[in-house]
């Protein structure tokens, strides 16, 4: 009998023992199972951070499509006017305004110093003169001029496509947003936004209906500030 109930009770003790055992593997497998999902669940909110943020710096992603945009191809224009300088500190003091051949314009004469240290974006209120912004498309810069038909909204949309534009490696940050100014001419019928920009051997013209950062993004990538008369300019 002695014999019989120690057998018993050693058996009791194994399945006592497997038990807890069991119940500690349950225990880690659930703390394991929680550690990952943790993980996962990490990983996915890092990942939709870094993705927001790409998102929000690309400006593809600011405006309607470029097919929404209603926008005419791109004009190719002969170039003129590098290096000569018109206005005060030059030898045509008197030359106030200079006469451009295409609205906006890709090249021509220009004022002695163009805008710098520029700002991304102007007013009506605070542009520069027009033959100043020449100036800066000499030196390599793409300007985007918006008209007083602009709505409101799509201006505030150009605020933010002129920092996503500058921070291009293809803008080298000569990226400027500017009020158009109605005396060098009208945009044609049904386009409010004009993007321009100097080459070394061939001017370009992007004229929009609406604000497209893809068909901003993607002119600024064919036409980058390295292809420019003078692009070491500042």
């Amino acid at each position: 009998m002695a014999k019989t109930a120690e057998k018993d009770r050693k058996a009791r003790i194994e399945q006592m023992r497997k038990a807890q055992a069991a119940t500690e593997r349950r225990r880690t497998l659930l703390v394991v199972g929680a550690a990952v999902i943790a993980v996962l669940v990490l990983t996915g909110v890092v990942f939709k951070v870094v993705r927001d943020a790409q998102a929000e710096k690309d400006p593809a992603n600011t405006g309607v499509a470029a097919a929404a945009a209603s926008c005419d191809p791109v004009t190719n224009d002969p170039v003129a006017g590098s290096g000569v300088h018109v206005g005060p500190q030059t030898d045509q003091p008197n030359v106030k305004k200079v006469d451009y051949k295409t609205v906006p314009p890709t090249s021509g004469e220009h004022f002695v110093s163009p805008a710098y240290p520029a700002l991304a974006f102007y007013t009506k209120d605070d542009r520069p003169a027009m033959e100043v912004l020449v100036h800066n498309l000499e030196h390599g810069y793409t300007v985007l001029w918006y008209t007083s038909a602009t709505p409101q909204a799509q201006v505030d949309q150009l605020k933010q496509v002129s920092d996503q534009v500058r921070a291009m490696p293809e803008a080298s940050g000569k990226f400027i947003v500017s009020a158009w100014d109605d005396a060098y001419g009208t945009f044609p019928s049904g386009k409010t936004i004009g993007v321009s920009h100097w080459g070394a051997k061939t001017g370009h013209r992007l004229l929009c209906g609406a604000v497209s950062g893809a068909a901003i993004k993607s002119f600024v990538t064919s036409y980058p500030s390295t292809d420019a008369p003078e692009p070491n300019g500042a």
